[in-house]
């Protein structure tokens, strides 16, 4: 998928509006600005941001309801991906999104943008200093699925929704994790890599 075929289905079927692409266009331009000094993402990928990280990032939206009242926490959010790129598509004020990237040279580069756009978005150094209070965890490229499962069991003390975005090897993990009864999970195929899945797990 190209970039303007990446932009039509932002715009068509997640329904982002220009201005979102506008601010996912500067978001893209200090991305490949800041990497040129330092490896937020690897360099074989800057030519395809719109479909590797943006989109990927942004069908993340079929899997939750932002129009409702809520906290989404994105762990390792590294440049962005996918926390920015769902604060940017964010109108909700009742709706809220907080970054956690234990880098400090990632969290500048988030601070810096979220700055330039404007984003109303708060950033975290590490999921491990207090107990996270937030309704939907997502991330993409953090631990492997018993770890982050470990942090939902000791660091979450309320229902929520963990979103993951995951390789070929997604049906292995979740194979080979130990859920407890109040854990329930479904596998969703990504939009933008057939050998891609996404795990969407209900901790009650």
């Amino acid at each position: 998928m190209n970039e303007q075929e990446a932009k039509e289905f932002l715009i068509k079927d997640l329904k982002f509006t220009e201005k979102d692409i506008d601010k996912l266009d500067i978001f893209r331009n200090s991305l490949l600005e800041f990497n040129t000094k330092y490896n937020l993402i690897s360099r074989s990928t800057e030519k395809s941001i719109w479909s590797r990280h943006i989109l990927d990032s942004a069908q993340l939206l079929k899997h939750f309801n932002i129009n409702h009242k809520g906290i989404i926490a994105d762990f390792g959010s590294g440049a962005g991906f996918p926390g920015l790129v769902l604060a940017i598509y964010n109108k909700n004020p009742e709706f809220h999104v907080k970054l956690y990237e234990k880098s400090p040279v990632k969290r500048k580069f988030l601070k810096a943008v979220s700055e330039k756009l404007d984003l109303n978005i708060e950033i975290f150094k590490n999921i491990y200093d207090e107990n996270i209070n937030a309704d939907i965890i997502v991330m993409r490229a953090f631990k492997k699925l018993d770890q982050i499962v470990k942090i939902s069991r000791e660091t979450l003390k309320k229902p929520h929704k963990i979103i993951i975005l995951k390789g070929k090897n997604a049906q292995y993990e979740i194979n080979n994790v130990s859920l407890d009864t109040n854990y329930s999970y479904k596998m969703e195929n990504s939009i933008t890599d057939a050998d891609s899945k996404i795990i969407v797990i209900e901790a009650r």
